[in-house]
């Protein structure tokens, strides 16, 4: 009321709505913290609503990585004892939000050894588990609640005593489709008064934009015709780029624009960045620039340009950089992008997945679609294990070593 009477708009932005907010927010929703509606859509929703609300985002991410521990297996009228300990047909019995002294990984709310309320018995079922305490089941190269599909048993077993590089290393290439006539510097159709620098027309003529037929109206014109756009907005790009955008999305480089807030600002991220980046906002042509659209652009340097983490900071000196350096085919070479957007295979087309959690956490998630095109499985697990060789971005062999090749090896002799 009283910011009604002083004229004051309450828009979804406003600051002031963080006063209704019980407790900060996790890493993985504090972005979009003053759109409450996408996760609260009923004023006074139960867990029914809020499970919908998880499912609506995170569904299909479920779906795709072959839930280990599905809705569905609680509703087992069989399980009805478990799920009466840990009632896991609902995402906030175990990720509780405004909750930051509970809040680990992931956004877990539960004490690490959860894994004993159904899985007591695991020491007698299995030799190879004897001794090991409930709070190391989700270490890496172990057990994953929803998504094991790089540590199934039978996955591990086809990929024993591989060699730590393997004979033919190689990155997916990218698929390209050329216009049936690619457009020059002379087709550029810019309207009339636009200035624009010959060094951004020829930067233009040289992309791939342009050996797609796609001109100067396709991007800064409204479809159907309009006013000349300087500025292009994101939902034009994905004009073409459909599922591109739709990754973005799901990603925290777009999430906020998926819940129509402004874009992400780099200054606000809780991962250390770049001081001379903290003004920049997130969009499509942050990591591809303009007009030239250079792809290698945006697998490094757009990283290294806001992200100031060690990882980062340790990526010009290692054995992945020299490869990308010396490789501009990208056949071989190693970017930010190979192991974060990675290049997956789609009906014989290769794209890039703009969604940079798709396979970040947990780390294991990057072993089938990233690290096992050029390692073998055994190093694989080992380097992602290895915190120290992580901040170091792999440059050296891994320190730490994970027996689930070992466990699966004796259990097939046994």
């Amino acid at each position: 009321m009283l910011a009604a009477a002083a004229g004051f708009a309450y828009t979804l932005e406003t600051p002031l709505r963080r006063i209704h907010l019980p407790g900060p927010t996790s890493n993985g929703h504090y972005q979009i913290e003053l759109a409450c509606g996408e996760c609260h859509t009923e004023a006074f929703g139960d867990r029914e609503s809020m499970q919908a609300a998880c499912v609506r985002c995170h569904g299909a991410e479920l779906a795709e990585s072959h839930d280990s521990h599905p809705e569905l297996k609680f509703t087992d009228p069989r399980n009805l004892e478990r799920t009466a300990v840990l009632d896991a047909r609902y995402c906030v019995t175990c990720h509780r939000e405004h909750q930051p002294e509970l809040t680990a990984k992931m956004g877990v709310t539960l004490p690490t050894d959860f894994c004993e309320g159904c899985h007591a018995s695991i020491a007698d079922e299995r030799p190879s588990h004897v001794g090991l305490g409930f709070d190391t089941c989700a270490d890496t190269g172990c057990h994953k609640f929803h998504d094991n599909r790089a540590l199934y048993e039978d996955f591990l077993g086809k990929h024993l005593n591989e060699p730590d590089v393997l004979p033919e290393p190689r990155v997916l290439a990218r698929t390209t489709k050329p216009a049936a006539r690619p457009l020059t510097l002379a087709d550029a159709d810019a309207r009339e008064g636009v200035e624009l620098a010959r060094a951004e027309r020829e930067a233009w003529a040289k992309s791939a934009h342009a050996r797609g037929g796609a001109n100067c109206s396709s991007c800064h014109e409204p479809a159907g015709g309009g006013a000349f756009e300087v500025k292009v907005p994101d939902e034009r790009c994905g004009g073409c780029h459909e599922r591109e955008l739709a990754d973005f999305e799901k990603s925290r480089h777009g999430m906020r624009h998926a819940a129509e807030l402004s874009p992400m600002r780099v200054g606000d991220a809780r991962t250390p960045m770049a001081a001379e980046a903290a003004e920049r906002t997130v969009g499509c042509t942050s990591c591809h620039g303009a007009h030239a659209f250079d792809t290698r652009f945006a697998a490094v340097e757009a990283c290294t340009g806001c992200h100031d983490d060690r990882h980062t900071r340790s990526y010009e000196g290692s054995a992945h950089a020299r490869l990308f350096r010396d490789d501009p085919s990208g056949a071989h070479g190693v970017s930010c992008a190979t192991c974060h957007l990675p290049r997956v295979l789609e009906a014989e087309r290769t794209r890039v997945v703009h969604n940079q959690n798709h396979n970040l956490r947990p780390n294991e998630k990057m072993v089938r679609d990233v690290c096992t095109s050029c390692h073998g499985l055994g190093f694989t697990l080992d380097a992602l294990a290895d915190e120290a060789s992580i901040l170091e971005n792999f440059d050296g062999r891994p320190k730490a070593h994970v027996k689930s090749l070992e466990m699966v090896e004796a259990r097939a002799e046994r």
